[in-house]
């Protein structure tokens, strides 16, 4: 089924193609003349949240004129022992090519009225209709029926997003400031070193945890190496006070904790439950910070000290602008979404999450972020990911709705922008940026996000600020583990550091 416009949220693909075969085409009038117009009886119902039942009947006439169309093309074609190609009786060729010419009639009579129905019917489908091929037959007599369920772009009027006023934050990178991030940007080039003495916060601890419920065993993970940090994060829970925890523990000592589920984790079962944590602690390392040297800054591509600075200067101010953009933008969908109070169907939202995750990852990957504070956004965003992917749902279709009344669009040169200031952040060639996002399959995240962004700055246009101070993004309080304590999560999006699982 083809789309009333021409847009696509992540997981939206063209229908009708996936229905019927590659080489399945409209039927014509079989000499060049216009596609033939089917006389459909058609029935549209809501069946619940962005969802739609469709009823669809096609005549007795349109079926025989496909039906003719179909056995026209075969006895010219046709070859069976005893006769001419070309000079088959018709009646020879409806018995022996009975199955083909109705699978053939079935896929042109699905496509065309798809088709059809769509563009009468003013569906504008997010996925594929429901439909069960396979077991649809075209009678001997008689009109075909058939019905399915499609989700929907919901319908709804753009609020009035004039005039709004905006909270924009802002802020001076002082040397300070730098000292700070610097700090956190050579934690990457520390050299960990085994201490035979108590831990302490900063160290880095080795140990296998158990994690137990109800007294019985939950999930192992058998070696896992983290920094004390006063909090240690799962994608779908958290112990709070980590290194108080964890303070003077030494090689094979056992701490022990209990934690609780976060109420959005995938597990439905386990949600608020209550986790007791069992950490088995293999040894101690100690972490010896980088010299400045001349040979080490050469090696992280800058010739002086100042020349770093400078470089973690202008990563500051991207991430003030991240973070300035990211709160313009609440305020906007914030406002603009406030009278969005249609409702979402659940599947339609665990589909979007990791979409949604990934539209994040790939702005702070942007911005220029470390993958610790990243894997950090990516489990905050995971205990709490339903509420948050609905959310983002809506501002997606406010923002789709105003970009198409806009007329906006995203081309390869915006597209190979956004790559080529991507790869310079993170010093990669812009080929190997676009190869690994086309690979993820976030070459698609990246368009959607440019093509948002666009709209946000149509609202933006329009808006009055005010300009209120803002402190930096920098939260060195958490340890992020890129892994699941019920042993359910999706798999991570960022890349898996010091933690191997049975």
């Amino acid at each position: 089924m083809t789309t009333a416009q021409d847009r696509r949220t992540e997981d939206e693909t063209g229908a009708a193609e996936a229905l019927v075969t590659e080489d399945a085409e409209p039927a014509g009038d079989g000499d060049g003349g216009e596609t033939y117009q089917l006389h459909l009886d058609v029935s549209v119902e809501q069946s619940g949240p962005c969802r739609k039942h469709v009823r669809v009947t096609v005549p007795r006439e349109d079926l025989d004129h496909f039906y003719s169309d179909a056995v026209g093309e075969l006895l010219s074609s046709a070859e069976v022992p005893g006769f001419r190609k070309g000079h088959v009786p018709q009646a020879l060729v409806e018995k022996r090519f009975r199955k083909e010419l109705s699978d053939q009639v079935k896929q042109k009579v699905l496509l065309q009225s798809l088709e059809e129905v769509s563009e009468s019917e003013e569906l504008d489908p997010i996925n594929e209709p429901d439909i069960d091929v396979e077991s649809l037959e075209i009678p001997e007599e008689g009109d075909f029926t058939y019905e399915f369920e499609v989700e929907v772009r919901p319908e709804f009027d753009l609020p009035d997003y004039t005039g709004l006023v905006i909270k924009r934050p802002t802020r001076t990178i002082s040397e300070a400031d730098v000292d700070v991030y610097l700090a956190r940007f050579l934690k990457q080039y520390e050299e960990p070193v085994p201490h035979e003495g108590p831990a302490e916060r900063g160290d880095h601890v080795n140990a296998s945890v158990e994690f137990r419920h109800e007294g019985r065993p939950l999930r192992r993970i058998a070696d896992l190496t983290v920094e004390l940090k006063p909090v240690l994060q799962f994608s779908d829970a958290q112990i709070e006070g980590f290194d108080a925890l964890m303070d003077g523990v030494r090689a094979g000592e056992t701490r022990e904790a209990d934690l609780t589920v976060s109420s959005e984790a995938e597990l439905l079962a386990m949600r608020g439950e209550t986790v007791h944590a069992t950490f088995q602690v293999k040894g101690v390392r100690r972490v010896r910070r980088p010299e400045l040297t001349r040979e080490f800054l050469e090696r992280i591509g800058v010739e002086t000290e100042e020349g770093l600075r400078d470089v973690v200067r202008k990563i500051l101010e991207r991430q003030v602008l991240f973070q300035q953009r990211q709160a313009v933008r609440e305020q906007v969908l914030n406002q603009i979404t406030a009278s969005a109070d249609w409702d979402l169907p659940e599947e339609l939202v665990l589909r979007q999450v990791e979409n949604a995750i990934r539209r994040e990852i790939l702005e702070m990957q942007q911005a220029g972020f470390t993958t610790p504070q990243i894997q950090a956004r990516e489990n905050e965003i995971r205990q709490r990911a339903v509420t948050t992917t609905r959310q983002a749902l809506k501002e997606h279709f406010v923002l789709d709705k105003i970009a198409t009344e806009k007329g906006l669009s995203v081309g390869e040169p915006e597209i190979a922008a956004e790559i080529q200031l991507m790869a310079m952040q993170r010093g990669e060639s812009p080929r190997r940026v676009r190869a690994r996002l086309q690979k993820s399959g976030m070459i698609e995240n990246l368009e959607a996000q440019i093509r948002e962004r666009m709209a946000v700055d149509v609202v933006l246009s329009q808006a009055r600020f005010e300009d209120v101070p803002m402190d930096l993004p920098i939260d060195d309080r958490i340890e992020a583990v890129p892994q699941s304590i019920c042993g359910a999560a999706s798999e991570p999006v960022t890349v898996p550091v010091g933690a191997d699982e049975d």
